[in-house]
């Protein structure tokens, strides 16, 4: 069927199971610049080598692939890694910090990262995407058991204009968060479910004029004075607070009075 629809340039395959390495080679066309693999068993390293082949102006790669490993991120071409702006490796479970190595020397333009579920990426894994990639606008490390607070002193030494995304990042701690408040033009702050954040984190990032995004949901040790403090943040846009022990429904009265302007998610 892809063999006949040669004016494709978005292509999704989600859950295709009986979906082999094999098809990929068979059907994959080089005007696809957008490709997105999720949930399909048979996807490993070959079909990234059949992808950096058969695609040479690919953009964005979304791929959910639990048996892709180190190798594979080796493949791309050095046209993919000029015209490749976009990579998520979401839950893909056999990548290491030796992928991630692979991966900031063949794909080294990216503005778009998400290594989400990556568990077996380390702090030195985030060193080496901070020091090789600074065009990134985006990283996503949530569900990185192994980050810590070095990686994020990594990112705010190196990264500039960032969306964080720090979603159940267990080790991450209030340190970490005073290393994040030395980042100027940090926009977009995700901290969901880090259940080491306490009200002292909190006022480090009191300070950040240009956070415009804010999500604690389901962090349980902030109370409502450490909340209450995030009105010294006129320009907040967004501030997600769902599951969040401290988040009353006097604290909300509290924003809406102090922070008019800004969406708050209860």
């Amino acid at each position: 069927m892809l063999e006949q629809m040669q004016g494709v340039v978005r292509l999704e395959l989600s859950g295709c199971n009986d979906f082999t390495e094999a098809g990929l080679w068979s059907s994959l066309n080089a005007r696809i610049t957008s490709l997105s693999v999720s949930d399909c068993i048979n996807v490993a390293d070959d079909a990234i080598a059949a992808i950096s082949q058969l695609l040479p102006n690919l953009t964005e790669l979304n791929l959910q692939a639990y048996h892709v490993t180190d190798t594979a991120l080796a493949y791309f071409t050095a046209k993919q890694g000029y015209t490749t702006h976009t990579l998520r490796l979401n839950s893909c479970w056999e990548i290491t910090n030796h992928g991630v190595v692979n991966m900031v020397h063949s794909l080294p333009n990216l503005s778009v990262l998400s290594l989400s579920g990556c568990s077996k990426v380390t702090d030195d894994g985030v060193e080496l995407v901070a020091e090789n990639l600074r065009k990134l606008r985006s990283l996503d490390l949530s569900w990185c058991p192994r980050i810590t607070d070095m990686a994020l002193e990594y990112i705010a030494c190196d990264l500039h204009k960032l969306e964080l995304v720090l979603d159940r990042c267990v080790r991450i701690t209030d340190t970490g968060l005073s290393y994040l408040s030395t980042m100027s033009s940090l926009r977009n702050l995700y901290l969901r479910w880090c259940c080491q954040v306490q009200d002292f984190g909190l006022k480090h990032l009191l300070g950040m004029r240009s956070l415009r995004l804010l999500s604690l949901a389901g962090c349980p040790l902030l109370t409502t004075t450490g909340l209450s403090g995030l009105v010294q943040l006129q320009d907040l846009e967004e501030l997600e607070l769902t599951n969040c022990p401290g988040a009353t429904p006097e604290l909300f009265k509290y924003y809406s009075q102090h922070l008019p302007r800004c969406m708050v998610i209860e």
